[in-house]
């Protein structure tokens, strides 16, 4: 996933800029950059590697040396951006949200037409944003150029387009990303995150719709491409990846997760007695905590504290099995609440299955009597199309996948569809497979349609993939 926060300003942007962008670091973890334009001087631009550091400590020095009344940032967890790229358009920058699945398909597309040449990525893979540069290039104006990027990607693109007349945004096609306006009297910005600019000074101005794309100035937001009429955003957003204090489509993320913990209380049931305390794993996990402890009446606690000084989001190796023994580091355990006590213990998601097993094992290390696991979403049963919700190389990296391969001989049997259901025996059987597994006394997961009730909006106007494979 990645985030990015865009300024224009009659007066200097870097200050807005530098800690919108910055209000981003949830969303990335390799790489973040600026890029400005200032009157006088032209485009500037900085990027940097935050693997191991915070936005804030590698970008300090350019809050004093950059200038400009325009300015685009983004926090990435893969390429390099934003990049300055040179044109028939002219000069600009540009910063990019989403996932391309036919990069080779227009790549070949973009050589037959006579292209010479990308820039090759220290992994060996194009820069997506390059390739959606070169998109855009294609056509006689930048306007149409984006909309024939959005047309040609198989998967979902948003992006921020930095001009010497102010700002471009366009949101995916389909809206799978949020992007929103804020306002105040001597500036605009734009941001994936509603709540990056509200200590900043700005309102809420609006959302731009589903495959919208607008021009941004000090002035206003106007609109160039009207939105369409379909929207599928990303449901995970409100469960996991979104901060707690955004809203989209109107829809609160705390809220959302409220709502989640107490749907999930609402159809649970114990063959004994009740666990003694509600748990959430965190961060993510502690909100839908909250909403069923406030539903079921079970005391809420916190036998789980997150380390965050010296360890932050920013800091998480690529490598999954550093990811998993960092995560387990950064959790430091309140002992008397744990010995002897029977938890439930709600997390935002079972994905792999790794990390919430070895917190399981961690919890009985420490005196746990029982362990009742409640995930706010179903079992992922497909790996994400279009924003990296899950970074499984394939399908048998997600538990329910390799669980289905020992019960099936396959992981994609032809009654996979059973077993997305949460009211057949197969689904039952799958989960009483994971909750072994996983070492929990009784698992059940969140409802498709419970989790769509949480949030609000109509299913058809969700992305849901992950879970079902509707598309």
């Amino acid at each position: 996933m990645s985030g990015f926060f865009g300024v224009a300003s009659k007066e200097d942007c870097v200050f807005d800029l530098f800690f919108g962008t910055d209000y981003h670091s949830h969303l990335g973890t390799r790489r973040a950059g600026m890029a400005v334009y200032d009157r006088g001087k032209g485009f500037d631009r900085s990027i940097h590697n935050i693997e191991n550091s915070p936005f804030r400590t590698k970008f300090d020095s350019e809050v004093s040396e950059m200038r400009g009344q325009y300015g685009i940032g983004c926090i990435s967890d893969y390429e390099p951006q934003p990049l300055i790229v040179r044109s028939h358009h002219g000069t600009y920058a540009i910063v990019t949200v989403g996932k391309i699945n036919n990069t080779g398909e227009l790549v070949d597309r973009i050589f037959a037409g006579g292209h010479s040449h990308f820039m090759e990525m220290s992994g060996g893979d194009i820069n997506q944003t390059e390739l959606v540069a070169t998109l855009i290039n294609q056509k006689e104006n930048l306007l149409e150029g984006i909309r024939y990027a959005q047309e040609s990607i198989d998967g979902s693109m948003s992006l921020l387009l930095l001009t010497p007349r102010g700002i471009l945004a366009a949101r995916d096609r389909l809206g799978r990303t949020p992007v929103a306006v804020g306002k105040k009297p001597e500036a605009r910005c734009v941001s994936f995150e509603s709540f990056a600019y509200l200590n900043l000074g700005y309102a809420g101005e609006r959302e731009l719709g589903p495959g919208e794309i607008a021009a941004v100035t000090p002035e206003g937001v106007e609109t160039l491409s009207a939105p369409g009429g379909d929207m599928k955003i990303c449901t995970f957003l409100w469960v996991y990846y979104g901060y707690p204090t955004s809203s989209y489509e109107g829809v609160n993320v705390e809220e959302m997760r409220y709502n989640c913990g107490a749907l999930l209380a609402k159809r649970d049931s114990f063959p004994g007695a009740r666990p003694d305390n509600v748990a959430g794993v965190p961060d993510s996990g502690t909100a839908h905590a909250v909403g069923y402890a406030n539903a079921s009446g079970i005391p809420f606690s916190r036998p789980l504290i997150k380390y965050t000084p010296t360890w932050p989001r920013s800091f998480m190796p690529t490598l999954q099995s550093q990811r998993d023994l960092i995560a387990h580091m950064k959790l430091i355990p309140v002992h008397e609440l744990i010995k002897g006590r029977s938890l439930l213990l709600i997390d935002d998601s079972i994905v792999r299955g790794t990390q919430l097993r070895e917190t399981t094992d961690f919890l009985y290390k420490h005196g746990a009597r029982e362990v009742h696991a409640r995930p706010a979403c179903p079992p992922p049963m497909f790996g994400c199309k279009y924003l990296n919700f899950s970074r499984s190389a394939s399908l048998d990296d997600l538990i329910s996948r390799r669980v289905i391969k020992e019960l099936e001989g396959t992981s994609t049997p032809e009654n996979l569809d059973s077993y997305s259901d949460p009211d057949t025996a197969e689904y039952q059987t799958m989960v009483d497979t994971i909750c072994k597994k996983m070492n929990f006394t009784s698992l059940r997961y969140h409802r498709l349609d419970d989790m769509v009730e949480s949030v609000g909006l109509p299913k058809c106007r969700l992305c849901t993939y992950c879970w079902n494979g509707e598309e």
